[in-house]
């Protein structure tokens, strides 16, 4: 959607209501107390309805990401439609420029737009050819060389490190479905003894997308965390990234292109995302790919209601 486009759909405050009463109320409006359908719109003030049963006033964005927010809903529209259109998003500061609020203000929109992003239902599985891998995402290591860390991503130290050992950064795991296009990315909380991770970690992330008794084929690196594999019932290949990072259809190419996709815009956009909220950076961009041919507008609107 262009910006004459926007100006277009939501030239005036009713206009943005109206929209968001026929994304929430598909099949009409209902008091949210008595599930009463007679309810009449006040006309003094747009954002309230009324029920003629149980008498209960009632907002329509009560329980979405604009309830108790002060800020004019057509700055929340325009943010979100400013944040889609940033193909890696976009910053707070750039966004507190865009529509006249607080950095604050602005920080926390895009707090809650993310949290409509992630607010999606894992209800399918992964039941194809799968790639599995993991990435660092953080602070630089320590000391630098000519080496490459473990992940191919560089920055060494003046030992290789081990899988993010010995650096500040939160390891997270990808799983893309090869045929449908599909990522699922969860951050791995560090175990006791740093931030290396289990082979019972990447199992558990695995099982929530991936039906195990298909005997999906998974596809990973050499990383010895995913030998359990094989003892799971999956079809589990392996490409050695030391010699090749493609052995015939073997590879795990797909989720790294995702995993440059999410740092290119932490490390350019964002700059720094504290480990508290790095979730809600990757569910950003597990959305972006998942429903890059969709209406993502709509879908955010969606998502943007949680009770």
């Amino acid at each position: 959607m262009t910006f004459m486009e926007f100006m277009d759909k939501f030239p005036t405050e009713k206009r943005i209501v109206e929209y968001f009463y026929n994304i929430r109320y598909q099949k009409g409006i209902e008091c949210n107390h008595c599930n009463s359908p007679k309810v009449h719109k006040r006309k003094e003030n747009i954002k309230l309805l009324d029920c003629n049963d149980c008498g209960n006033t009632f907002s329509p964005f009560k329980g979405t990401i604009f309830e108790k927010s002060s800020t004019d809903l057509r700055k929340w529209f325009y943010a979100i439609h400013l944040f889609l259109n940033g193909k890696k998003g976009i910053s707070g500061l750039q966004l507190k420029r865009e529509i006249g609020v607080t950095y604050k203000t602005a920080w926390r929109m895009l707090q809650q737009i993310r949290k409509a992003m992630g607010n999606a239902e894992n209800s399918e599985f992964f039941n194809t050819i799968v790639e599995i891998d993991e990435t660092y995402v953080g602070g630089k290591p320590r000391k630098k060389n000519n080496h490459k860390d473990n992940d191919g991503n560089g920055g060494g130290t003046s030992t290789p490190i081990k899988r993010g050992r010995g650096t500040t950064k939160t390891p997270v795991v990808g799983v893309i479905d090869r045929i449908n296009k599909k990522v699922f990315a969860k951050v791995s909380i560090p175990n006791k003894n740093g931030q290396k991770l289990t082979g019972k970690q990447l199992i558990e992330i695995l099982k929530t997308v991936s039906a195990q008794e298909n005997g999906n084929v998974i596809m990973t690196d050499q990383f010895k965390g995913y030998d359990p594999l094989s003892r799971n019932k999956f079809i589990h290949l392996r490409v050695d990234h030391s010699k090749s990072y493609v052995d015939g259809n073997i590879h795990t190419n797909s989720v790294e292109s995702f995993w440059a996709i999410l740092k290119r815009a932490v490390y350019g956009i964002y700059h720094h995302v504290s480990v508290k909220y790095l979730q809600r950076y990757v569910d950003e961009f597990c959305f972006r790919w998942n429903n890059r041919e969709n209406n993502m507008f709509d879908l955010v609107l969606k998502q943007s209601i949680f009770a």
